[in-house]
């Protein structure tokens, strides 16, 4: 392990943002400048080095976050670059979970995007302190200090910008640097490997003085050295400056503003210096916190090599080659390879095979993983997403990460019987490193259903399981799991005779059905006297149960009636079980056909929780998917419609609400009954 890297210099952060904002991009360029890669990959190209995911290099989009190690001025940077899609933003969760700081990209013409809110969200949920970094200033419609306002008014944060930029769209030559105030020019090369630092542009200097007063006003009225300064009227020197940015960030009181390009290789370097100013290291973040199993007790562990081992699994990942991979931040105490851990959420002891640090779909061996370092486990069997890994003397369970339920399904069949083991253990394989995904089987149906996030969720998943698992098989939407009953009686018999030479069948049975909404099915024997002896009644009953698993309308299964059993006769030698099951099958299928048979569809029962803005439309687009809006109610700033839906109308709809409310508004969804199909509906299903 890398033990000339003391904990103060070593910093955990991700990079995050709306998706298209350029997180991939800067990383290429950290990953270029700190002499990680020696050719900058270009997302658009398909050949960034952090998308390795064939799907992600076709799409241009960062589907699972990919994490490194590498090294600028002396300090070690385990850095994650995340998705931006609101589809996996499960990805950004778990990894803000174990970071120690983040850097929020905004592109200088979208300003603060839907994903933008989200993903800030996250990061205050789990207190993670950030820098905002303004990308594509070299953008047309690149506007530096209207993002700055989105930034302030949407998120509610405290900025301090310390850096402003010189030129914007095709004019954008470099940036001001309002601590030292110097600029930086980037007009040298083309790679912005080489810069200049010169004296700010005289046009720009009255400018640069407003927002560096600006900025220690802004840092005098919450940080208390600085305030001494500024009331003594003396000048604050740089590196005071840069001290208080750094004591502020980290108490999440301050955002510092950083500008740049990174696809015309501006301002990496300094958003690089800026990381290592202001972002914590794992000394300054607070003692992990966690319940002792035994006595259940509150409990904490220091960053510190001497404590007793505590680490978080916060991601799986499943390799071809060498298995499962369990992605780990290490807490306190130090992990070692070929070692025995415990696993107390799931009760289990554990063998450390392999250890590795991660660069994107590498690997480098290492012997032990310390505290306040990143890194994965190769051998882990029971352990998944969100368990602890502790030392089994001195147990302690962190907390675990809670993931949002899936809103989207679709069927899938294996082609053949041999294809049917194979996906199985795939779709088992994805669920373990996906905890959004989920998988069930059903039985009306005898199809596979998965379910996920969103429509381009599935559309991975589906491509994986085609690619990387080689399973062959028939994806579809899942079908609707219709129902039919009737709405009026009706009698009919039902006679099964058949003679061959031999012994014959003789069963004769007559049958009357009514609609019954207490529950699914009653059966109900009438017969008095001899008609039919006792010991075919079951037989009877069996065979009506079997028609019902298919009606007449369009063969789905018959619920919410009442069987009579009327009257019927019998053969003392032909008369058999088989022959009443049949007979009784037989008038069943006679009284349907009279009794005035209907479909049924599953009526959901679907909650939306939407910004006020965008009320009249998504209750208009609801609406016109048959629903019948049962209430609306105002919580904090946000509104909530409740409509009962037929399912059929609902498929498509996560995509068409994110569409609608640009991605802000969120809907979940039970069934609640079943109910009437229209008659309109029905004609178009029975076709």
């Amino acid at each position: 392990m890398d033990t000339k890297f003391p904990l103060d210099k070593i910093r955990n952060i991700g990079i995050m943002a709306h998706i298209d904002a350029g997180k991939t991009t800067i990383t290429e360029r950290i990953l270029y400048y700190t002499g990680k890669v020696h050719k900058m990959g270009e997302v658009h190209e398909g050949s960034a080095t952090m998308d390795w995911m064939p799907q992600e290099k076709e799409r241009g989009i960062t589907i699972t976050s990919a994490a490194t190690t590498l090294y600028w001025k002396n300090t070690r940077i385990n850095l994650v670059d995340t998705p931006g899609h609101v589809d996996f933003t499960v990805e950004v969760e778990r990894c803000l979970r174990v970071l120690d700081g983040a850097v929020a990209v905004f592109c200088a013409v979208g300003g603060v995007e839907p994903q933008s809110e989200t993903v800030w969200h996250q990061a205050e949920k789990y207190g993670v302190p950030r820098l905002a970094f303004i990308n594509k200033m070299d953008r047309v419609g690149a506007d530096f200090y209207y993002v700055v306002k989105m930034i302030q008014d949407k998120l509610a944060a405290n900025t301090i910008i310390i850096q402003l930029p010189w030129g914007s769209e095709e004019n954008f030559q470099g940036i001001i640097d309002l601590i030292k105030m110097k600029a930086y020019s980037y007009t040298i090369d083309n790679l912005g490997v080489n810069y200049e630092e010169v004296s700010i542009p005289e046009d720009l200097r009255e400018s640069a003085d407003e927002y560096h007063h600006k900025m220690i006003e802004g840092l005098a009225e919450i940080d208390e050295k600085i305030m001494e300064d500024y009331l003594k009227g003396e000048e604050t020197s740089p590196s005071e400056i840069k001290s208080a940015i750094r004591r502020l960030t980290i108490k999440n009181k301050a955002v510092p503003v950083l500008c740049g390009s990174a696809l015309k290789n501006k301002g990496i370097q300094l958003l690089l210096d800026a990381i290592i100013y202001y972002l914590p290291s794992p000394l300054d973040v607070p003692p992990i916190k966690g319940i002792d199993p035994l006595t259940e007790k509150g409990i904490s562990r220091l960053t510190e090599e001497k404590e007793s081992l505590s680490s978080l699994v916060f991601k799986i990942m499943t390799d071809p080659y060498i298995g499962k991979l369990s992605f780990v931040r290490v807490y306190s105490g130090i992990l070692k390879s070929s070692s025995y851990i415990y696993n107390p959420t799931k009760d289990v002891k554990e063998r450390v095979n392999r250890l590795v640090l991660i660069h994107a779909d590498h690997r480098k061996d290492v012997l032990e993983i310390s505290a306040g370092n990143l890194g994965a486990i190769i051998g882990l069997k029971k352990s998944t997403t969100g368990d602890t890994l502790c030392d089994l003397k001195h147990p302690i369970i962190l907390e675990s990460i809670k993931f949002p339920e899936p809103v989207i399904s679709i069927a899938i069949e294996p082609k053949g019987k041999a294809e049917q083991d194979k996906m199985a253990l795939a779709l088992d394989k994805l669920a373990e490193e996906d905890p959004t995904f989920r998988r069930t089987y059903n039985l009306e149906t005898g199809q596979t259903i998965i379910s996920g996030m969103g429509e381009l969720h599935l559309e991975i998943i589906v491509d994986r399981l085609l690619r990387e698992f080689k399973v062959e098989g028939n994806i579809g939407k899942p079908q609707v799991a219709y129902k039919e009953t009737i709405e009026k009686s009706a009698q009919a018999r039902g006679k099964f005779i058949r003679q061959s030479g031999g012994r014959g069948q003789y069963g004769d049975v007559v049958l009357e059905v009514d609609s019954y909404k207490e529950e699914n099915f009653k059966f109900i024997n009438r017969i008095i006297g001899g008609a039919i002896p006792k010991e075919y009644i079951p037989a009877i009953k069996e065979g009506v149960k079997e028609a019902m698993l298919s009606g007449v309308l369009a063969n789905y299964p018959v619920i919410n009636i009442k069987v009579t059993l009327l009257d019927g006769s019998y053969h003392p030698v032909d008369s058999s079980e088989i022959a009443f099951k049949i007979a009784a099958s037989m008038a069943f299928q006679e009284c349907m056909k009279k009794a005035q048979p209907i479909l049924l569809e599953p009526i959901m029962e679907v909650d939306i929780v939407t910004p006020e803005e965008y009320l009249g439309s998504l209750i208009s687009n609801i609406s016109a998917r048959r629903a019948k809006i049962e209430g609306i109610e105002t919580k904090a700033q946000v509104k909530i419609i409740t409509a009962y839906v037929p399912l059929a109308e609902m498929f498509g709809y996560a995509t068409t609400l994110r569409s609608i409310s640009q991605g802000r508004a969120t809907f979940t969804m039970q069934f609640l009954c079943y109910d009437k199909v229209p008659a309109n509906i029905a004609k178009e299903i029975l076709i």
